[in-house]
């Protein structure tokens, strides 16, 4: 009889793209096979890690919001082999030349939640579920001072930013993708306020806005608005490019899922990417907004037949998990929430071989906001829930950098993108043709 333990572990993710500053692969992998969800809460940086130790038959992953994870076990005659890599075309990749390529569908992939560390032991025929501990909490507060807030909030920003601004190449031009919202401004912000700070020269920032089509975009014309009131225009830099730049089915390819407003968000994305790489063939860091809108609950609840105002209110981790690890409607191959999205900006700068930066991923950011008193704030008052992140953000960039911050109506990158939303022409595609494209990839 074979046995039941695992056989194997093939790491298919790239040592190279783990940033943990301050610390080592090594010492984080160690962090992550204890099990101990105060040690990976301790990892710092971004990462995505598979740890066992010698001779043991306990595997355990992990990985940061901003990133993906996935895994996949195949059959052997010596036991089961798991595979970790991640994409998922690379798990299929390295199966076909195993000659296991019949064991595979996409389907059967998993994804490693965030904010979770996976266990996998005694695996075999049949095979157990995999054990979730949680190793992020929200940070509990009463606080109803939005003055107080946004200095807390706003000032765990500046520290992430700080951090990662320390750590690159000391010449290393630095991005910031920027469209003029709220997110993006906060980053681009308080990126410049910390260079004039730690006496990096200016000359190394700009921020990219994208405009696809002959017509100029609004977020290119929003983008414009902000830094000119801020006498900070010299820093704009409009990346314009043809409209058929932005292609969700090639998106598709490149995020590995098929929901609608991530696969648009990414199409986006790989055009504003794609134009800056054939600008700069060298440049290689850049920062973005991902995750502000998760964090302080700013998207359209109206949208979702699913939500209603206390649903998002009473739930901490809502658009960072979604509904949450082992609920219902959580799905294993994809995860939820922000979790499943990570795609949609990391797997487009792998792309273009960018290294991404999105600071309100980190758990000091995200554990703030997920402990805010939101029922109390906002009530039961969709309005009121909408204007809280721009009174949040404004007043901590102002106590910050003594600026205040221009606020605009919220707006997605893919429809500031263009003058013509691609989500609102007649016969755009939609999820079922960007399912079937996926899977189609595996036909």
């Amino acid at each position: 009889m074979a046995d039941r333990t695992i056989a194997r572990v093939v790491d298919l993710t790239d040592p190279s793209t783990q940033r943990i500053p301050n610390g080592s692969v090594a010492q984080a992998r160690d962090s992550v096979a204890s099990g101990d969800p105060r040690r990976v809460l301790a990892i710092p940086g971004s990462f995505a890690l598979v740890a066992r130790d010698a001779g043991s038959a306990t595997v355990r992953m992990a990985r940061s919001l901003d990133r993906p994870l996935r895994y996949f076990l195949a059959k052997q005659t010596d036991g089961p082999m798991l595979v970790v890599a991640e994409r998922i075309d690379a798990i299929r990749a390295f199966l076909d030349a195993e000659g296991l390529g019949a064991q595979f569908h996409p389907s059967y992939t998993r994804m490693v939640p965030a904010h979770h560390v996976v266990t996998l032991e005694l695996l075999g025929c049949p095979d157990p579920d995999a054990a979730y501990t949680r190793f992020l909490e929200p940070e509990p507060s009463d606080a109803t001072d939005l003055d107080a807030i946004g200095r807390r909030y706003v000032g765990a920003l500046a520290d992430e930013i700080a951090l990662w601004l320390t750590s690159l190449p000391p010449d290393a031009p630095i991005g910031v993708c920027f469209s003029g919202g709220i997110d993006s401004g906060a980053v681009f912000l308080t990126t410049h306020h910390l260079v004039r700070r730690l006496g990096v020269s200016p000359a190394r920032l700009k921020a990219f806005t994208l405009s696809a089509g002959a017509s100029t975009g609004p977020d290119l014309a929003q983008a414009r608005d902000f830094l000119e009131s801020l006498s900070l225009g010299l820093f704009l830099e409009a990346i314009e490019v043809p409209a058929d730049w932005i292609d969700p089915l090639a998106a598709v390819r490149v995020v590995e899922d098929y929901k609608p407003l991530d696969v648009e968000s990414a199409a986006a994305s790989l055009a504003l990417l794609r134009g800056i790489r054939e600008r700069y063939p060298d440049w290689r860091h850049l920062a973005d907004g991902d995750g502000g809108d998760e964090n302080l609950k700013d998207y359209p609840i109206e949208e979702n037949p699913e939500l209603t105002i206390r649903s998002v209110v009473n739930n901490p981790f809502l658009y960072q998990e979604g509904w949450g690890v082992g609920t219902f409607k959580h799905s294993p191959t994809y995860s939820g929430g922000q979790s499943r999205a990570c795609t949609r900006t990391y797997a487009p700068a792998r792309r273009y071989g960018f290294e991404g930066f999105s600071p309100f991923t980190r758990p000091s950011l995200v554990r703030i906001a997920a402990g805010l008193p939101f029922a109390g704030l906002a009530g039961n008052d969709v309005a009121r829930l909408y204007a809280l992140k721009g009174e949040i953000v404004g007043r901590g960039i102002r106590d910050l950098t003594g600026l205040t911050m221009p606020i605009f109506p919220k707006r997605r990158f893919q429809h500031g993108a263009r003058a013509t939303a691609t989500a609102s022409r007649p016969g755009s595609p939609g999820e079922p043709e960007y399912r079937r494209h996926f899977l189609s990839l595996y036909a």
